[in-house]
């Protein structure tokens, strides 16, 4: 009976893991939904704001402008890491700390054993699976990735912006996970500063006209163009956490429900074999007394 005790302990505890597991599904599901269309809007406006830099890029021979563009030889560089603030979710977290360490041990090797990087955290879980390393670790943003907006967002890219055209850093890389789906997120690392022109964006050659004048609309729209890639990056972060997360929580409430009927075979088993052994003993003792 001791035993059957233990694993009747262990259905109330299966059933209670269980129900919070379906919790957690359905709001990140809740919340999946909203993030979801936030990415999906700030997507076309974020790539046809690069367009248009692209247009103008090319132009930016103002000294002040042409330091957003103008690669540099590396001597210091600022690495942003976009983690959640919770557990739970899968390898979201995993992944974007496994990139960060191979992007230090092969891209950066040389600068690390300089000590010539520095690591910005958004997110708290990213810090605590890489704070062993001997680097500089900013944690000045760590706790905005649970209240993302554009107001933070574009406060962390303002940040690295001021950073980089002081020359503190010659490069701001981004490590995140890309949303592509609830089921699919890609981690990935993209160079933010110095801007540069992907090859999947579209240029034209469109006959602009300028009011004020071209450098003070391009003093506008760089640095506006780099914290909207920035809040992005954050919004499709955002979006792959919760999505990450309410797979993760699906497969555990089945794991649970699959747990629950080895454990209730188990107590069965176990109730009839005490049953049958009582019988066996009244049995025994009916005979004795009447033998």
């Amino acid at each position: 009976m001791a035993n059957l005790k233990e694993v009747r302990v262990r259905i109330s505890s299966t059933i209670s893991t269980q129900q919070i597991t379906k919790a957690m599904k359905l709001v990140s599901a809740t919340k999946l939904r909203k993030a979801q269309s936030a990415i999906f809007q700030m997507r076309p406006y974020a790539d046809k704001l690069n367009g248009v830099l692209k247009n103008l890029g090319d132009s930016a021979d103002d000294e002040k402008l042409s330091r957003y563009f103008k690669e540099q030889t590396l001597e210091r560089i600022l690495i942003v890491v976009v983690s959640s603030d919770r557990g739970l979710c899968g390898g979201f977290n995993a992944n974007v700390a496994k990139r960060t360490r191979t992007l230090l041990a092969n891209d950066y090797a040389e600068l690390v054993s300089k000590n010539k990087v520095d690591l910005l955290f958004v997110g708290k879980k990213g810090f605590e699976m890489l704070k062993k390393a001997e680097l500089s670790m900013n944690t000045q943003f760590i706790g905005t990735f649970g209240n993302l907006n554009a107001e933070t967002g574009f406060g962390i890219g303002e940040y690295v912006i001021e950073k980089f055209l002081d020359g503190t850093y010659n490069r701001v890389e981004v490590v995140y996970n890309k949303f592509k789906n609830a089921a699919t997120q890609i981690v990935t690392n993209d160079i933010l500063l110095p801007v540069t022109m992907s090859a999947g964006t579209a240029s034209t050659n469109n006959d602009y006209i300028f009011e004020p004048n071209k450098v003070e609309i391009l003093e506008e729209l760089i640095p506006r163009s780099v914290k909207t890639q920035l809040y992005r990056s954050l919004l499709d972060s955002f979006a792959s956490e919760h999505g990450a997360r309410m797979i993760s929580m699906d497969k555990a409430t089945d794991n649970a429900g699959e747990i629950l009927k080895q454990l209730k075979l188990i107590y069965n088993r176990g109730r009839q074999a005490a049953i049958t052994n009582e019988i066996s003993e009244i049995v025994g003792g009916a005979a004795a007394l009447n033998g």
